[in-house]
């Protein structure tokens, strides 16, 4: 009887090479463990990432202004006159001897900003400090801590809106361990309901805030660098041309 040969059979180098292909696709093949890994590791991170989004939506959503709040002195971090406005409202009921609003933009006039917020000229001359050097919420940081230390407050009033303030604090905190930051909350409307994570504006807004919050908390934990986010020491940077 004549024996029938296989095609392996007839090229015998190909039985080596099927074995090599099918060892790189096993179970304990490195690409399958180092997929593994990735496959884990991304998961591993998602989880984190929605925790932290959770933790920080809590945090942000049960924030409420504190009853009769009184500190050495009032800073509000601006982005609308609402929170100006509540700012100047505690000055005036006397939660604090003084008030920064800080990151004011240049174009604003001290007498435009009295009237828009309707505060009585002698109490905004006495009392109303208003800085126009920072450009984000690091120089807020920056030129609030400044003028703490230069009036030697203890406690402070810190004034911005809900979802803003838990990295307004971050950041205070980071610059300076000694001084009480005291919460003002200004409550979104959107965030205010219960059903706000169905609204994509105010979900947009939560994920941007968190997503700079986490990033904040990144930097000081890897120590890396950072601008003071002060006009004054961006108009003093030399170009590259120079």
């Amino acid at each position: 009887m004549t024996s029938v040969k296989t095609s392996t059979d007839q090229d015998p180098q190909r039985q080596p090479e099927r074995r090599k292909r099918s060892g790189w696709l096993s179970r304990r093949s490195p690409l399958r463990r180092f997929a593994r890994r990735v496959i884990f590791a991304g998961l591993a991170l998602i989880a984190v990432f929605c925790g932290g989004f959770l933790w920080f939506a809590n945090e942000v959503t049960s924030l409420k202004a504190p009853d009769s709040a009184r500190a050495d002195a009032i800073v509000v971090l601006t982005g609308g006159y609402q929170r100006i406005d509540q700012a100047v409202g505690l000055l005036r009921d006397g939660a604090g001897r003084r008030l920064l609003i800080s990151g004011a933009h240049p174009s604003a006039t001290p007498s435009q900003i009295r009237k828009t917020t309707q505060v009585s000229a002698d109490l905004f001359a006495c009392c109303v400090d208003i800085g126009y050097d920072a450009i984000d919420t690091i120089g807020n940081a920056n030129e609030i801590i400044r003028w703490i230390h230069d009036h030697a407050y203890r406690s402070v009033l810190v004034v911005t809106n809900n979802y803003h303030m838990p990295r307004s604090l971050h950041e205070l905190r980071q610059r300076d361990a000694q001084t009480t930051f005291i919460p003002y909350p200004v409550i979104n409307a959107d965030l205010a309901r219960k059903a706000w994570f169905t609204d994509p504006d105010a979900l947009r807004i939560m994920l941007g805030e968190y997503g700079k919050m986490a990033a904040a908390m990144m930097r000081d934990w890897a120590g890396m660098s950072q601008g003071s986010g002060l006009r004054t020491d961006a108009d003093n940077t030399p170009s590259k041309g120079q």
